[in-house]
Formats: C-alpha cells, sequence, structure tokens
C-alpha cells in the first residue's frame, strides 16, 4: 500500500523537473494534471507553497505560477509595481480629478457617459475578445503572428522593444515559478489579457463609484429613523457583496476570475462551497448587491436606473459569453448509448429484446410505461400548436379575459368581480389540482380513470399536462387582470416613493420570470408537470440548476411576481390575492409534493438547501443553538397540523370535467443595362485565367437525376435532352462533402479564400456581394486570425511545373485542396457554386462549374421487397447514409448501421435533427418535428416511422401510381 504513492510521487517530481512539457496527446496530458494537482492537494505543505498545474490545448503541461489579485497589484505597498500600474493608478487619478474640476451641471451626464463607456468596455470589449478567442482561439493567434513574444535574439522579431517591455512587466510581476520565454504562449496571453482587464475592470467601479458620488442627494422631508435605515441597508449590502467576492475569489482564484479557461485547463477538484452553495453565478447575481447599496446610500434614482443597466448588461455578458463557454467547456455531450446496458440483462428474454431492438409492442420507443414521449413539448411559444386543444384553449380564454378586461370600466363592482375571479383561479390551481395529484400519487386515480376506457398512460399523462397548463396559465393571467383593474397611473411619478415602488415591483417579477425558466431549465417538462406522480422510473434525484441552492424555490422567490404586482398596485385586494397566492402554495408543496417526493424518494430527499447550509456555518453559536430550537417547534406543530388535517379531512367525491371542446413587388428593368466595373488597385498583375477550381463530391441517386423529366413538361421537353459535349450535370448528394481543388499563380495572396454560394445569390461573376456566413476555407493556413476558417484545409501551395498545364501557358502555377462539409455546406436544395477571392476581399478570380444539391425520392416501385413482402429494409438502407450526412459523418454522432444509436450531440444541438427531417420531407413526403428524430435514437426506429405514416397517409396519397382512392396492398 506504501510503494503506490512512492511511486507516483517519484513519477510527479520527474515530470515537475522537465516542465513545461509536451504530452503525447490531449488525454495523457489532463490525466498527468490531475495527478499532479491531485498530489499538491494531499501534500503537507503550507498552501503559499502549493503548486498549481495547468495545460494548453495541443497538450503542453506547465506550473501556473501564484499571482495576486486586482487590488492588492495595484494599491497593495508590498506587492511590486510595474509601469502599467502607474498607467492604471494615472487613469483612476484623472478620473477622481475630472470629478472634482468639473463644473457641477456637467458632472452628472459626463459621469454617465464615462461609466457607461468602460462598462461597454467590460461587457462588450472583453466580451467579444473572450468569445473570439473560445470560437477561434484569436488572441493566441494573434499574439502568435505578431511575434511579441519571441525572444528577438533567438528569432527574428518584428518588435524587440515591445517584446523587453512584455517581459519586463510580466517578470516584475510573477518574481516565482515564471520565465516568460519558457512559459506557454496561451499563458503569456492571458497574462497580456489580464492587464487590459485589470485597467477596465478599475476605471468601471471608479467611474461607477464617482457617478453615485455626484448624484448623491438627501431626500427632503426624509427623517431620522428612515435615514439610519436606508444608510444601515445600503452599507450591509456593499458589505455582503465584498464578502460575496472576497469568497468567490477564494474559491476560483485567478484562473477563473481572469478567465483563465479560455486560454488553457487546470485540470483539478474544485470545492464550490460558501457563495457558491448560495446563488448561481454569484459574482454576476449576488455579488452585484453592492451597486443597490451605493445607491441607497446616494438616494438616487439615476444611481438605481444605471445600477440596473450595468447588471442585466452583466447578466447578458453570462448568458452570452460565459455560458456558452463553460458548455462546450466543461459540459461536453455525453457517450453515445449502449444498447448493452446491465438492466437488460435483469429482464425476461422477450423484455429484453424488444428493448435491445429499441421497440416496444413494435413501435419506436417515443413513450413506455416508464417515460413520458419527449416529443410535442407543451410550455414555450416556440411549442405553440393551434392543432392542439389545449394552446387554442388557453389562447381563447386568455383572449377572451383581456378583452372583457379592457373594455369594462374599473368600478368597484368590475374590480371586485375580476379579484374574486383571480381567486376562484388560484384556489383551483393549488386546492384543486393538489387534490387530483394527492389521489394520483396515494391511489393513481387519474391513470386508472382512463385505463378504464381502454386509453394509454401516455394519453393520461397528455391529458393530465392539458388540464394543469390551462389552470397555471389561467390563474396568472386571471391575476394580471386583476391587478390591472386596481391599478391606476400616478399623477405624480416624484412624490413620495411612487417610482421605487415601480423599480422593486418590476424586479419582484423579473425574479419571478427567471425563477421558473431556471426551474423549467432543471426540471424539464416531465419535472414540471409533477411526472412521477405518473411514470414509476427508478428514481433518481439530482440536485442542480436552481435546485442546488434552494430545495422548493417556489417557496420564496417562485412568487415573489405576485408580491412585485401588489407593491406596484397598492391595492389591499391585491396584497391579500398575493398573501392567498402564497399560503397556498405553501400547503401545496407542504400536503401534497412533500410526502410525494418523500414516499418516492426516501432519504435520498436533502434536508436543507446549499443556502441555508452556508448560512447556518456563519451564525455564531448562540444563534445556532436558538435555530435549533425553533426548528423543533416549527416541525412539531407541522406534524400536529398534519395529523390534524389527515383525521378530519372530509371525504370529497371529486369530479373533473372536461373544459373547452374543439374551438401569417419586382422593379421594373431597363431593356438595356451598361456596366462599368473599375478594376481594383490590389488586382493588377493578376490575371484570372490563371485561377481554377475544380470540384468532387458524392453523386446524388440515379432516381435525383431522372426526376428532372417529371411529365409535367411541354410535348418535345419530355424527350432527352441531345448532348453534344462530354459534360454531365453535376449533381451532389444532400450533405455529403465536397473537394474543391484550386489552382493559382505563385505570387497569389496567402489572404485568398474560397466561398459557397448559391449561383443565384449574385448579379456579377467579378465580385460577391453576399456574405458567406462562415460558408468558407483559406487557402493558406495562418493567413487569419481565426481557427474556423481553416478547417477543411487538406493542402495547400503545392508547386507544379507548367509542364502540367493545359491552356498553353508554361509557368509554374500551386495548387491545393480543400473539403467543404458541415457547417460549412448548404443543407437544402439548390444549384450552388464555388467562388475564389482574392486577398481577403469579394473580388473574384474564379468560379467553379455550377452544381445541383439534389434529394431524390424514395419511389416504393423500383426497391425490392423482403420475405415479408415489406419494404422496411429498403427504407432503412435509403436512410442510412442520408442520416450520416446530416450528422457530418462525425464518429462520435453519426451510426455506422441502422441500429446503432445516435451519439448524444443530436439531442443537445437541433441542427441535426432539423436537418434529417427535411432530407426525410424530401425523400418520402413526410413530415416530422425534430424531436421525433431525436426521441427515435436510430435509423431502424426512424423507417418504420416513415412506414407507419405512409401507410396512414395512403388513403390520401395523391401519386401517379397510386391515384386519389385508397390502395388495396400496401408494402409498409
Amino acid at each position: 500500500m506504501s510503494a503506490q504513492p512512492h511511486q507516483s510521487s517519484v513519477h510527479g517530481d520527474g515530470l515537475r523537473g522537465r516542465l513545461p512539457h509536451q504530452a503525447a496527446s490531449v488525454e495523457d496530458a489532463k490525466s498527468a494534471v490531475q495527478n499532479l494537482n491531485a498530489a499538491e492537494e494531499n501534500a503537507t505543505k503550507d498552501e503559499k507553497e502549493k503548486k498549481t498545474f495547468g495545460r494548453t490545448p495541443d497538450g503542453t503541461i506547465f506550473t501556473v505560477p501564484q499571482t495576486e489579485d486586482m487590488v492588492s497589484q495595484l494599491l497593495s505597498p508590498s506587492q511590486p509595481k510595474n509601469f502599467s500600474d502607474l498607467i492604471v493608478l494615472a487613469i483612476l487619478g484623472l478620473l477622481i480629478l475630472t470629478a472634482y474640476f468639473l463644473p457641477s451641471s456637467l458632472r452628472v451626464p459626463v459621469f454617465a457617459v464615462i461609466f457607461l463607456f468602460w462598462r461597454a468596455c467590460y461587457n462588450v470589449g472583453i466580451g467579444y475578445l473572450l468569445q473570439v478567442q473560445s470560437h477561434h482561439r484569436r488572441l493566441v493567434t494573434w499574439a502568435r503572428k505578431s511575434k511579441i513574444f519571441k525572444d528577438p535574439s533567438t528569432t527574428k522579431s518584428p518588435r524587440p522593444r515591445l517584446y523587453n517591455l512584455i517581459k519586463r512587466e510580466m517578470e516584475t510581476k510573477i518574481p516565482k515559478d515564471y520565465k516568460f520565454d519558457e512559459a506557454p504562449i496561451e499563458y503569456n496571453t492571458w497574462l497580456l489579457f489580464r492587464r487590459v482587464v485589470d485597467l477596465i475592470l478599475m476605471c468601471d467601479f471608479v467611474s461607477y463609484c464617482l457617478f453615485a458620488i455626484v448624484n448623491a442627494t438627501h431626500p427632503s422631508g426624509e427623517g431620522f429613523a428612515m435615514t439610519a435605515l436606508r444608510w444601515l441597508s445600503g452599507l450591509g449590502l456593499i458589505g455582503f457583496n465584498l464578502w460575496v467576492k472576497l469568497d468567490a475569489h477564494r474559491v476560483v482564484k485567478d484562473y477563473a476570475w481572469y478567465w483563465g479557461d479560455f486560454f488553457y485547463l487546470v485540470d483539478q477538484e474544485l470545492t464550490f462551497d460558501g457563495v457558491f452553495e448560495m446563488a448561481p453565478h454569484p459574482m454576476y447575481s449576488v455579488g452585484y448587491a453592492g451597486y443597490y447599496g451605493i445607491s441607497l446610500l446616494a438616494a438616487s434614482y439615476n444611481v438605481l436606473f444605471i445600477s440596473i443597466i450595468a447588471h442585466a448588461a452583466q447578466f447578458a455578458f453570462l448568458v452570452l459569453v460565459e455560458n456558452p463557454h463553460i458548455e462546450k467547456t466543461y459540459n461536453p455531450p455525453p457517450a453515445r448509448k449502449r444498447l448493452s446496458d446491465p438492466a437488460i440483462q435483469d429482464m425476461g428474454p422477450n423484455e429484453a429484446q424488444a428493448i435491445k431492438n429499441n421497440h416496444v409492442n413494435g413501435a419506436p420507443p417515443l413513450a413506455s410505461a416508464a417515460q413520458p414521449s419527449p416529443v410535442h413539448k407543451l410550455l414555450g411559444l416556440q411549442n405553440l400548436d393551434l392543432y392542439r386543444i389545449t394552446d387554442t384553449s388557453v389562447i381563447l380564454l386568455q383572449f377572451y379575459l383581456f378583452i372583457f378586461g379592457i373594455s369594462t370600466p374599473s368600478t368597484p363592482f368590475y374590480q371586485a368581480l375580476f379579484v374574486f375571479n383571480a381567486a376562484v383561479w388560484r384556489i383551483w390551481y393549488s386546492i384543486g389540482i393538489g387534490y387530483l395529484l394527492d389521489r394520483q400519487s396515494k391511489k393513481k386515480k387519474w391513470t386508472r380513470h382512463f385505463l378504464k376506457y381502454g386509453e394509454s398512460t401516455e394519453e393520461a399523462w397528455r391529458q393530465w399536462k392539458g388540464i394543469y397548463h390551462l389552470s397555471m396559465t389561467m390563474c396568472y393571467a386571471s391575476f394580471t387582470a386583476a391587478s390591472w383593474k386596481m391599478y391606476s397611473t400616478p399623477s405624480d411619478w416624484g412624490y413620495g416613493m411612487v417610482l421605487l415602488k415601480h423599480v422593486l415591483g418590476g424586479m419582484l417579477i423579473a425574479l419571478q420570470t427567471w425563477t421558473a425558466i431556471s426551474i423549467y431549465d432543471s426540471l424539464g417538462e416531465f419535472g414540471w408537470f409533477c411526472g412521477d406522480f405518473f411514470f414509476d422510473h427508478a428514481p433518481k434525484l439530482t440536485y442542480s440548476g436552481i435546485y442546488r441552492f434552494l430545495n422548493n424555490p417556489e417557496r420564496v422567490i417562485g412568487l415573489a411576481g405576485v408580491w412585485g404586482a401588489a407593491l406596484i398596485t397598492g391595492s389591499t385586494a391585491i396584497f391579500f390575492l398575493a398573501l392567498l397566492s402564497h399560503m397556498l402554495t405553501l400547503a401545496f408543496i407542504q400536503f401534497v409534493e412533500r410526502p410525494h417526493m418523500q414516499k418516492l424518494y426516501g432519504r435520498s430527499l436533502r434536508p436543507e438547501s446549499g443556502l441555508v447550509k452556508s448560512l447556518k456555518r456563519s451564525l455564531p453559536s448562540p444563534l445556532k443553538q436558538w435555530q435549533g430550537s425553533v426548528d423543533k417547534v416549527y416541525n412539531e406543530t407541522v406534524d400536529f397540523v398534519e395529523d390534524f388535517i389527515e383525521s378530519s379531512r372530509p371525504r370529497f367525491a371529486a369530479g373533473v370535467g372536461t373544459f373547452v371542446k374543439d374551438s401569417t413587388a419586382l422593379f421594373s428593368q431597363y431593356p438595356a443595362r451598361i456596366t462599368l466595373t473599375r478594376l481594383a488597385p490590389d488586382l493588377a498583375g493578376y490575371d484570372p485565367k490563371d485561377y481554377s477550381i475544380e470540384i468532387e463530391g458524392t453523386p446524388s441517386s440515379a432516381l435525383a437525376v431522372s426526376e428532372k423529366s417529371s411529365g409535367r413538361e411541354g410535348e418535345t421537353a419530355r424527350i432527352p435532352a441531345e448532348n453534344r459535349s462530354q459534360f454531365k450535370t453535376l449533381m451532389f448528394e444532400y450533405g455529403a462533402p465536397i473537394k474543391v481543388k484550386w489552382t493559382a499563380p505563385l505570387n497569389h495572396s496567402q489572404k485568398d479564400w474560397i466561398g459557397l454560394y448559391m449561383v443565384a445569390d449574385n448579379a456579377t461573376r467579378d465580385a460577391t456581394r453576399v456574405a458567406s456566413a462562415g460558408r468558407w476555407v483559406a487557402t493558406n493556413e495562418g493567413a487569419y486570425d481565426n481557427v474556423t476558417c481553416e478547417r477543411g484545409i487538406v493542402g495547400s501551395d503545392v508547386r507544379v511545373s507548367g509542364a502540367q498545364r493545359q491552356d498553353g501557358e508554361s509557368q509554374d502555377f500551386l495548387q491545393g485542396e480543400m473539403e467543404f462539409s458541415g457547417d460549412k455546406l448548404w443543407w437544402t436544395q439548390g444549384v450552388f457554386e464555388f467562388r475564389y477571392h482574392h486577398n481577403g476581399k469579394h473580388n473574384v478570380m474564379a468560379i467553379s462549374l455550377p452544381f445541383e444539391i439534389r434529394i431524390g425520392r424514395f419511389d416504393e416501385d423500383d426497391v425490392e421487397v423482403d420475405a415479408n413482402g415489406l419494404i422496411r429494409g429498403a427504407v432503412e438502407n435509403a436512410l442510412l447514409p442520408v442520416v450520416r450526412n446530416c450528422f457530418d459523418r462525425d464518429p462520435d454522432i453519426a451510426p455506422n448501421t441502422v441500429e446503432q444509436t445516435y451519439g448524444s450531440l443530436v439531442e443537445r444541438d437541433g441542427k441535426y435533427a432539423k436537418r434529417v427531417v427535411f432530407a426525410v420531407h424530401q425523400m418520402f413526403g413526410i413530415e416530422f418535428a425534430p424531436e421525433v428524430v431525436q426521441a427515435d435514437g436510430n435509423v431502424k426506429n426512424l423507417a418504420w416511422r416513415i412506414c407507419n405514416a405512409k401507410k396512414v397517409l395512403a388513403p390520401y396519397s395523391m401519386s401517379s401510381s397510386k391515384g386519389t382512392a385508397t390502395p388495396t396492398d400496401s408494402k409498409y
């Protein structure tokens, strides 16, 4: 037992002595970094003596030096200072002097502009730099091309003075474990980037504080008690903000504080405790509490509004920049699902074979006894379907409520009517729906009702979702209508706390909206509609998303919006309606949801949320003891109330009725046009005849070619056209990669590029006037600060003797090859062409032959049937290559056989399923939702669904072979 740690230590010490070290592969580098960091974490050293190890994207392992936080670097006398620190301090001093000497009438607008400028530099500027680094590694590419980190003594450096300056700056700040010339270029680029971040963040914060100072005032008529409360609250928020930032930095350190994972990775186990158990993304959520504290101290609406703008911009930065990178870096798609699941081994032979074939009763498993169908979701505008009675009913009822609300006067009678209506819907939503769920939990009453009539569990689930969705939407729609009736527009927005009430009320409504979205993101439709009351799947309880911080978000912040409405309206009736809503929701959680969760998950339930645990750890010992006594009394009281209600609950005969039944020019052209073309200056000396493009692709099926003659033409056009040359029309498969071979003169620009366009999109052959939308590939690597444009390059600048030219010229030329695939293709049918562009611009030097992308229709009359007289096997064989093309022929997600499951990325990225449903529609004339492709999971299931759909729709077939009548026999 003792020998193995010793061996590991020796290996680690050997590797430490050779850092930086290039690992054999990225996986080896990841494993080595994890082992090194784990060994350091377990070592008996002082925390300051422990080292951290990281790796670059290419697998270089290196020691990550310890760095200090931004404030310590700038303001601590014990930290070494360099020239960039002096620049930052000078700019901060200039801002302070501006606030002091600027005329009082200009201070507010000037500092509003200054702060918004620095905030834009933060959220827009830094956001853009991080995004291009995440997607294209552009900052590192720029550093490599500019050679700013190359030693002039060993390499020809274009900027030796800049190199010496940067080296001196970096080595001054990091005196230990860091050598500028030996550090990876990714780490040096990150150090340079964080100096820019230091400048922007410090100027952002100081300009905000100065804006608050120049706006600070004392409200007239404010008493001492209100002033004291305002200052205590403001200072409390500022202190809390300071603790959040310090505790967050304790956990993530400078590496994540300065977005280090956009440049390199540190693989280690982190314990996200403290503030990370209190709120999601604490640095961007509760980490901005100080802004509102400063707004209270300043007593200024200007400061409050600009704080809200800054906070909203920070959330936009999180959603658009950080979250996509986090998802890409730390949450890769899981491995492809295997059919050899251990659970199958415990089943009977027939059941196991059915699961193994991904069929239940001969049908693809969109729904089963353990899981509902994931297709045809209900929530969200993107899932709105007016063919569905639930959606139509919800829209019509809300429309009627809206019309009734705006067409009636706000008299006491109508106000009382709307409040009463809202109260009834709330009582039904909490008590009525709660009773139905309670009966379902204990006796499966809802499911039994539908089984009694021979219907399935899936039908019971579908009807339940409908009634729940209708009840929920009408509950909140009626509450909104009642609030509208009780609301009156203020005559003076500046009077008292009128404006503040509206701002706080709007923030509470936004908080409830965010909470609802977060709950849905965590639970999905299954959890949102209480799916575990209906489906007996294996209990699996996870605390992710918002549930990592709160056990029941609905208990408090889930109803923040109703209190926001009460605050805005200032109505006693709305206040009591909000109170009723909150009490009924708490009762629903306590008496319906909690007992079912305890029955289903038992001891897996977490007794305390992350927020509660964090708060308890922060309490002094006397308060902890007092809190324990309060918890004991509360639990005893709850138990007493539950026992009392259980023993005295009357037995109601509940009946659930059915609610509502079946209820988006050409300009005249001149007869002649004269085009004047001006030769671009950089085209001088280049002859388009020296450029050429040849293309190769997978030919489309013979059926697609034959469809050019459809019988709809005139009599003479029905005869196959006579071909007087060897040229054949180019027609390629949908989604298949296309190889492009190009030639260019020896002096062609390194920034030349080739783009793929629809032929009809460009009116001129000399220049391209439409954007490529990412469908382009550079001819040479390293010419652009963009990694994406180099994907597809096979070879570049291969010199070919002029003796091989066929145009009569004798000069040597260069040739290259590239492949367009995946996102660089058009995922539709049409006629396309490749265009060779000069020097990073849109001047066209060569155009390929036009080619057509066509999906041939599947003709069941021309395929072989199997032994049972069915053509399902032919459908599977026709689908498999198409699906592989739609999945970019990626081995991680594209199936090799009709039974192999799709990779998990297909479920995460909807573009793959959308490609497939388009192809299926063109091939078979059947239109599916993308979710069907994702739910089927393999080609075999999808082929079955196509055959079944063709059989169902056969009576409505209008094909020439089957006519308009119902066919007497079907091969499906």
